[in-house]
């Protein structure tokens, strides 16, 4: 578990209270093997759309496989959740499921929670990144820039990202390069993630040397979901280390991750929906555990509610039972989720 001080900028004390809180409570829970819970959420995930431009073959928003309804999170939801958390909340990540800057309004979302003091931070495949979203981009107050390029050639990019163009991409982190220099600005932190894949993993060198020229602040790599992964796949990359998977004697794979039943995320962390479901993590993608619809309660409500903590107790007596645990992990190399 690794937590970045950046993230609770500025330091209040209400925050650090509440970091405190959720430590012990965890600490607490895994040594006693039940759910103790204090605290509230330090980190939320919101989802602004599910609507997206590519295709992505191992996506819901790409396959436009969802079960649950798609459309775009409403201004008034947003205020009504940051007005209940920002005083605890250290970190909101604008993303779940689909493309964040289709939200017509979405840099204003950025902006009220930026005004509430919260480190804010989105993941965008950056074919929207013209130079006039990119200054209105650093004007919102956001903190990180997440831009996903899974290649340096546009053969082996639109190979997972379908319908992409990667020119597009990079002349996007072009600008939002330019424009940071432009307005003095050192927000937001560009980062390049790459979804390392059999068909692109010969090429981590050349995007890091692709970032430094543009002007990117970091290089993250990423490990790829698989959907099916027990009889293995074409994307699953050869080197081992860039796997989530590992190869049984009889051919089949299996995940690496042990699945202890512990989870740092279920104690600070939660996901939002566009319509307001409230899901335990960001491997629910149907929103098939839901705790409760803010739209209904207030989030306080929900976090603390039976439901929620049934689904703990569930967690930390046997977390191989539950089916969206079956294909987690950290999922990047370099420490993101």
């Amino acid at each position: 578990m690794r937590i970045p001080w950046k993230f609770f900028r500025p330091a209040t004390l209400p925050k650090l209270w509440n970091f405190i809180q959720l430590i012990l409570s965890w600490q607490l829970s895994r040594m006693s093997n039940r759910p103790i819970h204090w605290g509230m959420p330090m980190t939320l995930s919101v989802e602004p759309t599910t609507a997206c431009n590519l295709r992505c073959p191992e996506c819901p928003s790409g396959l436009r496989s969802f079960s649950r309804p798609t459309g775009t999170l409403s201004e008034e939801l947003f205020h009504k959740v940051i007005d209940e958390t920002h005083r605890t909340l250290s970190f909101l990540i604008f993303y779940f499921q689909g493309e964040p800057f289709i939200h017509p309004f979405f840099l204003d979302l950025v902006n009220y929670a930026h005004t509430k003091g919260i480190y804010t931070i989105t993941s965008t495949n950056g074919h929207f990144l013209s130079p006039e979203n990119c200054q209105k981009t650093i004007e919102s107050g956001l903190d990180r820039l997440i831009i996903s390029v899974d290649g340096t050639t546009q053969e082996t990019y639109s190979l997972y990202r379908k319908s992409g163009k990667l020119d597009t991409v990079l002349q996007g982190a072009k600008n939002m390069a330019d424009a940071k220099k432009k307005l003095k600005s050192k927000t937001p932190e560009i980062v390049f993630q790459f979804l390392v894949l059999k068909h692109n993993e010969h090429q981590i060198n050349d995007l890091t040397r692709l970032a430094k020229e543009i002007g990117v602040d970091a290089v993250s790599l990423k490990t790829a979901q698989i959907y099916d992964f027990e009889n293995g796949s074409d994307l699953m990359p050869v080197n081992p280390k860039f796997n989530r998977y590992r190869q049984t004697n009889d051919g089949r794979y299996v995940i690496k991750n042990p699945l202890k039943n512990s989870c740092w995320k279920l104690w600070h962390a939660s996901v939002i929906t566009w319509d307001g479901r409230v899901v335990p993590c960001c491997f629910d993608k149907d929103a098939s555990y839901e705790m409760g619809q803010v739209s209904q309660q207030s989030f306080s409500t929900i976090w603390k509610s039976d439901n929620y903590n049934k689904f703990r107790q569930k967690l930390v007596k046997g977390r191989k039972d539950i089916d969206i645990c079956q294909n987690c992990t950290e999922g990047t190399l370099t420490g993101e989720d």
